[in-house]
């Protein structure tokens, strides 16, 4: 398995000749999309959802009803490409295995509505990885390797920290990141360093554009 981290919350997962690709949104590069084999997309916001990526591939789209919508609405000519999820559906992308997990959005703000959102499971060579999109939904299932929120206007940093240890992976891969400074980073990368380390989970922050 070969995971490559783009920008903020978008994540590529290369398998015996299937790439999966989660969330590319606004602050995603363009070559996030190149030669992927099906897009997942766990929620609307613009950090997470960006229709001109869509329209660079032809691959097929996975997503809740929330972002079909607007898909419908912003881009026609990418609907049809789009299929509905819906909570803990399962479905198979090659050799890829996924679970769709949970189905809001964290609290932003009491006064604010809810979002719908959809963490998804893939099953890549016998191992789990888990994308939350934006909810700390713990997926009730063994995961081998976490895509951890690190910073975000919906979440403290002790939070995020407390979701990892109780999803409980033994690797944490640093993703929705680009809400701090890169002095605010190294504050939580240190805090989630050493208090997963204290765990035995080992973390890491992934340059745009490096695997793991």
């Amino acid at each position: 398995m070969r995971l490559t981290k783009f920008g903020h919350a978008a994540v590529r997962i290369e398998t015996d000749g299937t790439t999966v690709l989660l969330d590319p949104g606004m602050w995603t590069q363009r070559e996030a999309v190149d030669g992927v084999d099906a897009v997942l997309i766990t929620h609307e916001h613009a950090d997470h959802f960006d229709v001109e990526h869509l329209r660079a591939t032809d691959a097929p789209i996975f997503t809740i009803a929330a972002v079909a919508a607007q898909i419908r609405e912003a881009a026609p000519d990418v609907a049809e490409r789009v299929t509905v999820i819906a909570p803990d559906q399962a479905w198979q992308i090659g050799p890829v295995g996924i679970r769709a997990i949970g189905e809001l959005h964290a609290v932003i703000h009491p006064d604010l509505p809810r979002f719908h959102n959809s963490g998804y499971v893939l099953t890549v060579e016998g191992q789990t990885v888990f994308h939350p999109g934006d909810a700390l939904t713990v997926p009730g299932v063994p995961v081998d390797l976490l895509l951890a929120p690190v910073c975000a206007p919906w979440m403290r940093a002790s939070e995020g920290i407390d979701f990892a240890r109780s999803v409980g992976a033994a690797r944490n891969v640093a993703i929705h990141d680009r809400v701090y400074s890169a002095e605010g980073l190294g504050i939580i990368d240190g805090q989630f360093g050493r208090l997963l380390g204290a765990r035995g989970l080992d973390y890491v922050r992934l340059p745009d554009g490096s695997d793991l």
